[in-house]
């Protein structure tokens, strides 16, 4: 087996760099994407001057994982956050805060491949974990050590390269925008909240919580934060938008980023792993505290239901899975969590209604608001 990246190194130093962007229409995730690939390439360039092997191996991998896959949702939020607080869609200012947008990807790289090793996930995007590939080529070589071990260092080290190339990617674009130290701030709080929802969501696990304000404070932090709010507020930062448009985005933010977690953790629960990317029930499997779950624990005890209530306080430890998601939904957990959802949507899109903003903006985050709402 050729380490992890080898057979992606080539074709991504070997393509050709694309043009600078001065301009973007609509919907702007092609352009981020490419902004993204940009750097990431000259990046890749470099490090191949620190050590090939270490270029080829967790650079690679690291560049191929954010470009690989995603939906730049993240980015696209930021940028929607400039175009709200007044930035320009074209020239050398926009050149700068599409890059500062971008490096949310690879933020979410480090989100992702760290996640998946504390949790002991299998797969990623259809295909297998950072941590997982590693272990397979220490099996295969045969190397000292085990593999299991192997597999997480090397993981983290990715997660590590990825949040360090964040840091990097939006300092060397913050001094191109109007308020790049509003932007550093809003990139500081994100960073801490996005750990703190991570240590929550960890401790849950272990203790086996059933707590619902627990849930919701690991939606609020580990999703809510850096998935919808914190982007939006970034790019309006950088913009030097209003303080009524700021706070308007957040408030948009945080409720559609936690409907956002609601949706996710339905799919995790009865969706289907081929959309997903990762096996359904996982969330189950590990215990993973959930409203879902806390919910379901709370009805079943109100309602007097000890076989229902014994199977979910079983969860992560063993319970089967396809059993606790069918009582979760007999309880009524299931459509409560749906309700919370499409009623959360509504009241972000709301938020939105108080203050000017410019056209599409308006329109596509209150799409996305409905689209979350409606896929429930």
């Amino acid at each position: 087996m050729n380490s992890p990246g080898e057979a992606d190194i080539e074709p991504v130093l070997n393509e050709p760099v694309p043009l600078r962007i001065h301009h973007v229409h609509g919907d702007p995730r092609a352009v981020l994407d490419q902004v993204l690939r940009d750097h990431l390439h000259r990046r890749l360039r470099r490090v191949e001057a620190t050590d090939a092997e270490f270029a080829a191996g967790t650079a690679a991998q690291t560049v191929a994982f954010t470009l690989a896959g995603g939906k730049r949702l993240r980015s696209a939020l930021a940028w929607w956050g400039w175009r709200a607080g007044g930035g320009p869609v074209s020239g050398p200012v926009a050149q700068h805060a599409l890059a500062a947008c971008a490096s949310l990807e690879l933020l979410q790289t480090c989100a992702l491949v760290h996640d998946d090793v504390m949790d002991g996930s299998q797969t990623r995007r259809g295909v297998p974990c950072v941590h997982r590939v590693h272990e397979a080529e220490h099996r295969e070589h045969g190397w000292s050590g085990e593999d299991r071990r192997y597999g997480e260092s090397l993981a983290v080290l990715v997660g590590d390269l990825a949040l360090a190339w964040a840091d990097d990617m939006l300092s060397g674009a913050l001094p191109g925008v109007p308020r790049p130290e509003e932007g550093r701030e809003v990139w500081r709080e994100m960073r801490t909240e996005m750990i703190a929802g991570q240590f929550l969501d960890v401790r849950g696990q272990a203790t086996r919580s059933r707590s619902e304000s627990l849930a919701l404070r690991i939606d609020l932090l580990k999703t809510a934060s850096y998935t919808v709010e914190r982007p939006l507020h970034l790019g309006a930062a950088m913009a030097g938008a209003p303080p009524a448009v700021i706070e308007a985005l957040r408030s948009y933010g945080r409720d559609v980023g936690v409907a956002f977690q609601f949706a996710d953790d339905l799919a995790g629960a009865y969706g289907d792993s081929r959309a997903t990317g990762k096996p359904v029930g996982d969330d189950l499997r590990e215990g993973k505290t959930t409203l879902l779950l806390a919910l379901g624990t709370r009805i079943a005890r109100e309602e007097g239901d000890a076989q229902a209530l014994e199977l979910l306080e079983r969860v992560g430890s063993g319970a089967d899975t396809a059993e606790a998601a069918a009582a979760l939904e007999r309880l009524g957990a299931a459509d409560r969590v749906r309700e919370h959802c499409r009623g959360l949507a509504a009241r972000g899109a709301a938020h939105l209604d108080g203050v000017e903003l410019p056209e599409p903006v308006h329109t596509h985050l209150a799409d996305l608001a409905r689209r979350i709402g409606e896929g429930v």
